[in-house]
């Protein structure tokens, strides 16, 4: 029993002077959010971003409806067959948790652990197009540098 807590002779429990039942008749308090930005994501929003990347090509190396977006042969985003969300890469782990813990994403599935998924419905534009183009500029920077010469500029 914690400090506070005590239980009299009847087994009725009292948390400082109240008893149980008497916090299950209080009011639920209604907890809101801050207002989320409209988003207009889907995969054809997704794949309109990533079709501006130089030399951005989408397959489906899977089969079954999967987009997946690469930069000479290395994928930097993914879009499953179920489509409710878009998965990247990060800069390392850390990054990666960090963005999971604060609520901007989940767990990449079937990804190593420093991909993110970004649910749909859960951020705004701006948001996504930044880490589409992180991801991309993070797997065009691990290419060699011969292959990073033919693809022409990039930011």
């Amino acid at each position: 029993m914690s400090v506070g807590n005590t239980a009299n002779n009847n087994g009725v429990r009292y948390v400082h002077g109240a008893t149980i039942a008497h916090f299950l008749t209080l009011p639920r308090l209604e907890i809101k959010s801050a207002p989320r930005k409209p988003t207009s994501m889907s995969r054809d929003f997704v794949n309109q971003i990533c079709a501006t990347f130089p030399n951005a090509e989408v397959n489906d190396p899977w089969g079954g409806g999967h987009d997946a977006w690469k930069i000479g042969e290395k994928m930097f985003a993914c879009i499953g067959s179920v489509g409710n969300g878009v998965s990247v890469k990060c800069a390392d782990v850390e990054t990666a948790q960090m963005l999971i813990e604060c609520g901007q994403a989940v767990r990449a599935p079937y990804f190593h652990k420093s991909w993110i998924r970004i649910p749909f419905e859960t951020l705004d534009d701006d948001f996504l197009k930044q880490r589409l183009e992180i991801s991309y500029s993070l797997v065009r920077a691990g290419l060699t540098k011969k292959l990073q010469a033919t693809l022409g500029v990039w930011p």
